[in-house]
């Protein structure tokens, strides 16, 4: 199969061919940077270029959407309502990226959508989710972003269910939780990274939350990828939600739909980790 991914330069796009390259599918990345791997076609282009993306879409079997336009404001931490030129281009670039994909006739979409989309959950019950809950947030629920981003991913969800049901496109829209590069790929990623920017020591308790909350959110780059193969693999679906994170027994959302509906079996789990790789 051959798979066009936006953004395939990033940290979900890497982890994606760095475990899948080679098993069956012929990646292309279209990003403003290189591929780091001189084995995934690498097409250095601006993906809010529509031309571009038609070009691309069109020579590809499925799409795997991860590209964005970073935006300074509004980011997951940020609750203002604040428009911005960022934004407007974001919303234009998933409309477009969806309408080449139906106007090619794929058969395949899987939209990087985020945990943010439905982040108001944790941020009402923080810091007390982090350590062991009985709450659980399912495909099911109501999105409750928790900021423009999460509008953002909000919206890109609303564009995969309105081309699901008015073209052949399914579409896998994926709630991904906390995925790392590859030196912080591990429940304690985040906090190393925090003491690795001097944002705070370790065993502060800034450090001991960061580590609480990734033992509930993490997934693993290799179980993104899996993630993603499994939707790729998938003739079944026209048009479903499911979260993106590892078998971590403290995390609040649910797996159980993932596995039922794709066959997600993922390999890790934060359970297996008591302290930082040495």
């Amino acid at each position: 199969m051959d798979v066009l991914i936006t953004g395939g330069a990033g940290t979900i796009g890497t982890a994606i061919t760095d475990h899948l390259a080679g098993e069956g599918h012929e990646f292309t990345s279209l990003d403003v940077r290189a591929h780091p791997d001189d084995g995934v076609e690498s097409v250095v282009a601006d993906a809010t270029d529509e031309a571009v993306v038609r070009e691309h879409v069109a020579e590809a079997d499925a799409v795997v959407h991860l590209a964005r336009v970073h935006m300074d404001d509004g980011g997951p931490d940020d609750r203002a309502i604040a428009w911005s030129d960022e934004h407007l281009e974001n919303l234009r670039l998933h409309a477009t990226t969806y309408e080449a994909a139906v106007d090619a006739d794929l058969d395949t979409f899987v939209y990087a959508s985020s945990n943010h989309a439905v982040g108001m959950y944790e941020v009402e019950a923080a810091p007390d989710i982090y350590h062991g809950s009985d709450f659980e947030v399912d495909h099911t629920v109501q999105p409750r972003p928790d900021s423009m981003y999460g509008v953002e991913k909000v919206y890109g969800e609303g564009l995969g269910r309105l081309a699901a049901e008015t073209s052949a496109l399914s579409v896998y829209a994926l709630r991904i939780c906390a995925v790392r590069d590859s030196e912080y790929d591990h429940p304690y990623g985040d906090a190393q990274r925090g003491v690795d920017q001097g944002r705070f020591e370790p065993a502060s308790a800034a450090y001991d939350e960061q580590v609480a909350r990734m033992h509930c959110m993490w997934q693993s780059r290799r179980d993104v990828a899996h993630l993603v193969e499994r939707c790729l693999a998938d003739d079944s679906v026209d048009f479903d939600v499911f979260y993106g994170v590892s078998d971590n027994s403290d995390r609040w959302f649910d797996i159980d739909h993932a596995r039922d509906v794709l066959g997600y079996a993922p390999r890790d789990s934060a359970d297996e980790w008591d302290a930082p790789p040495s």
